[in-house]
C-alpha cells in the first residue's frame, strides 16, 4: 500500500518503519532492548498522532521525527545520559572468530562512547545524515531546524567526533594489519 495515501493505516507504517526505526534508535542510544523500548513508545505516539497526520512532509520524515523526539527525552532523563553498548553474548565458533569481535566490540564500544558524547543536537544530526544515510534537508525536517543549521551541527558533530576519538583513543594496524583501538590512558 502507498503510505502516502489519503489514508494511512497504523499496521502499513509500523510494518514499513519498524525496522529503519529500531536500527536509527540503536544507533543513537546503543543498547538494542533500549532501542526496543523507545521504538515501543514511537510506534505508540505514531499509532496516537496518525489521524492528525496533514501530509506536509512524507510519513517517513514524520515518523523519524517523532522517534527523535522519543530519543531526546529519552536522555534528558538523568539516569540516561552516559550509555555504555551492552556486549552481544553470542557463542563463538573459532578462537579467530573470538579474537576478531573482540576487536570490533572494542572499537565499537570506543566510538560508541565518544558518540553518547557528543551534544545531543551534533549526535543526532550526524547519527541521521552518517549512519542512517539521510539527506542534510531531511536531517532538518526531522529535527525541526533550518538547512543550513542541520549542515553546521553535521559538520561541527563530525569534527567534535573526529577530535574526540583523536583524544581519547589510539588508532593502530596490529601485526596482522588489522585496524585496531585503544583507550587512551587517563592522565
Amino acid at each position: 500500500m502507498n503510505l502516502e495515501s489519503s489514508r494511512i493505516v497504523f499496521e502499513d507504517v509500523a510494518e514499513e518503519f519498524s525496522e529503519p526505526l529500531r536500527r536509527y534508535l540503536q544507533r543513537l542510544v546503543g543498547n538494542r532492548a533500549t532501542a526496543d523500548d523507545l521504538l515501543q513508545d514511537t510506534l505508540l505516539k505514531i499509532a496516537r498522532a496518525l489521524p492528525g497526520f496533514e501530509g506536509r512532509s512524507s510519513v517517513k520524515t514524520w515518523a523519524f521525527t517523532i522517534a527523535t523526539r522519543v530519543a531526546t527525552d529519552h536522555f534528558r532523563r538523568p539516569q540516561n545520559r552516559a550509555q555504555m553498548v551492552d556486549i552481544d553474548e553470542t557463542s563463538p565458533v573459532d578462537d579467530a572468530e573470538t579474537e576478531q569481535k573482540l576487536v570490533i566490540d572494542e572499537m565499537s564500544s570506543c566510538v560508541r562512547e565518544v558518540i553518547d558524547s557528543l551534544p545531543e543536537d551534533y549526535r543526532t544530526a550526524v547519527v541521521l545524515h552518517d549512519l542512517e544515510g539521510q539527506t542534510a534537508a531531511k536531517v532538518a525536517e526531522i529535527v525541526g531546524c533550518s538547512v543550513a543549521t542541520a549542515k553546521i551541527r553535521i559538520h561541527r558533530g563530525r569534527r567534535r567526533l573526529q577530535q574526540a576519538l583523536n583524544d581519547e583513543c589510539s588508532f593502530y594496524r596490529d601485526e596482522d594489519n588489522v585496524f585496531r583501538c585503544d583507550r587512551k590512558r587517563e592522565g
